[in-house]
């Protein structure tokens, strides 16, 4: 991913904010395509890794960007409305500065290249975005940048690694259908995934 072209993950950051504005209290303990995930967990996983990644933008290394996010299954503060949008703003601004994208950084305890982790987080932003939808009955339009990149990202770890994806066994997705739906198949997700 040397000499990749900087992006803007603001539009993306603030479809999730969107997403999560609308979230009702009763939809706190739906489920999600994240099995282990209810709503609740699933947003404060993101809250959670938007300031991991945008500590590791600002190369700021330490506790946030160290934590494993396989470690404990994440919850919202009592907070959350007024924290998570000012965190994903906080994320987008990190990774503004050209910086960011230079040498190496650290999150989830793992060291990668700068250019490699906002790709990481586009995905993040990209998928997590989609799973909320989902779990509650929103329309998802994402920015076509960020599935660009998440796209990037993941058919290139699944060619690494042989064909398997990274967030498990790769659901198989028509080469002509929509790039999200692709995107979503390289994680392990089913595209056509609905509520219980």
């Amino acid at each position: 991913m040397t000499g990749q072209t900087t992006f803007d993950l603001g539009p993306q950051a603030r479809s999730v904010a969107r997403l999560a504005e609308q979230v009702t209290g009763e939809q706190l303990a739906a489920g999600t395509p994240c099995p282990a995930y209810a709503v609740r967990n699933l947003l404060g996983h993101v809250a959670g890794l938007s300031v991991a990644f945008r500590d590791a933008a600002r190369k700021d290394l330490g506790v946030t960007t160290d934590t494993s996010p396989d470690s404990f299954v994440p919850d919202i503060a009592a907070d959350w409305r007024e924290t998570l949008p000012k965190v994903l703003d906080e994320l987008a601004d990190a990774w503004r500065d050209p910086a960011a994208w230079t040498g190496e950084t650290r999150a989830g305890g793992v060291t990668l290249p700068g250019a490699v982790a906002a790709a990481v987080v586009a995905d993040e932003l990209v998928v997590h975005g989609w799973d909320l939808a989902r779990a509650t009955g929103q329309e998802y339009k994402p920015d076509p940048v960020a599935v660009e990149a998440s796209y990037g990202f993941l058919a290139a770890a699944a060619e690494q690694n042989g064909g398997d994806g990274i967030f498990g066994p790769v659901v198989p997705v028509p080469d002509e259908a929509p790039l999200l739906d692709r995107v979503i198949g390289l994680t392990g997700r089913d595209p056509g995934w609905t509520p219980a």
